[in-house]
């Protein structure tokens, strides 16, 4: 399957790239996330979610998070 360092580096970059669109650091977007089970969702689906551009996860995520609490949209 996939390595677990394939799996971290491309969340780290996922997690960087969801904070950037909503003006979060990358604690803040990891800590939301987290919170919201995103990152749960990422790990549990990641040979599918890393085939996706990252624009297209970070709405899909996005709209996960919301369903589970999260504000963001």
């Amino acid at each position: 399957m996939y390595s677990n360092a394939e799996k971290i580096e491309w969340t780290l970059i996922f997690v960087a790239e969801f904070g950037r669109k909503f003006g979060l650091t990358t604690k803040q977007a990891f800590n939301y996330l987290t919170r919201y089970k995103g990152i749960d969702f990422i790990d549990r689906h990641y040979d599918y979610v890393h085939t996706q551009s990252f624009q297209s996860m970070i709405n899909d995520i996005c709209e996960y998070c919301h369903r589970k609490g999260g504000a963001l949209l």
